[in-house]
């Protein structure tokens, strides 16, 4: 594992966010590479691609609703964006190039258009934003019946150990794709011990899971915020969705092929054989996208 060698809470929007640091003797002499998680994982997910990226001041957040950060309810995805935006500030960071995968690199697009002077650059692993015209309804993937649970809420919850988890995910879809590293990282940082009880529990509570799928269209602003980037976005694309996707296969691209264009200095590339979990399957290779464009900032 990477360990980190800071962390600290910030407060940022009315919810304390849990910070990791790393290469903290860098800071200020280059680029800040901030790293954003997608929904359901955590910070330390990144260790697999952070041990790939010494000389660099890296900086990952535990978003709202994940890991040790705060949890309250979740209604709309804008605040994934003002958290960034405003953990920034708190942590006076300058010359970002901000790193998002899935729905943290919806919440970054937000985030650097709202304090554009501090951001650099962008590298969106398989971003969680859908064309425009698909706005204001439900949820990315399933439009649940009223009073119907979202599936993810029956997520198991507890388990005797982080080995439990490892065990019982090593050979399920998608987990199955992830490098070892990845999937210890994703199950000893995605738990926390049970309060007044034995075992431990996900640190991103599946009701609160749920909640976050079930609200994904609702920032029709993200376009907005994407058009007003004068900064170059790099956008890395998985492989698109098969047309008979089963609901909950979370394993396609959620970008939407026209995102590039959005952006004024935008440029993609596409990983048609590679899943959605792109940091976990091949972190060497994302860390040297991640670098090339750090690089470019220097």
């Amino acid at each position: 594992m990477t360990a980190p060698e800071s962390e600290q809470k910030v407060r940022a929007n009315g919810v304390d966010l849990h910070v990791f640091e790393w290469g903290r003797a860098r800071r200020g002499q280059g680029p800040t590479l901030l790293l954003a998680h997608a929904t359901g994982f955590h910070a330390r997910c990144w260790d697999p691609v952070v041990r790939h990226l010494a000389g660099f001041h890296v900086v990952a957040v535990d978003q709202r609703g994940h890991g040790r950060s705060s949890k309250p309810p979740i209604e709309h995805w804008d605040v994934f964006g003002r958290d960034l935006s405003e953990a920034v500030q708190a942590l006076d960071l300058r010359e970002v190039v901000g790193v998002g995968h899935s729905m943290g690199g919806h919440a970054m697009v937000d985030a650097a258009a709202a304090v554009p002077g501090r951001f650099e650059r962008l590298v969106l692993i398989d971003p969680v934003i859908a064309a425009r015209d698909e706005y204001g309804g439900g949820g990315w993937t399933i439009r649940m019946p009223e009073g119907e649970p979202h599936p993810t809420s029956k997520r198991k919850r507890h388990f005797a150990s982080p080995q439990e988890m490892i065990d019982r995910f090593r050979d399920r879809i998608p987990y199955a794709v992830f490098t070892p590293e990845a999937l210890e990282a994703y199950c000893v940082h995605g738990l926390l011990p049970v309060e007044n009880g034995a075992g431990f529990e996900l640190a991103c509570p599946p009701e609160l899971e749920a909640s976050i799928y079930m609200t994904s269209r609702t920032n029709v602003g993200v376009h907005d915020s994407a058009r007003a980037l004068e900064i170059p976005v790099r956008v890395l694309r998985a492989r698109r969705p098969p047309p008979d996707r089963d609901s909950m296969d979370f394993s396609s691209s959620p970008t939407w092929v026209g995102l590039v264009g959005e952006f004024q200095k935008g440029s993609e590339r596409h990983y048609p054989d590679r899943t959605h979990f792109l940091p976990m399957e091949i972190p060497e290779e994302m860390a040297a996208e991640i670098r090339g464009e750090g690089a470019a900032s220097d």
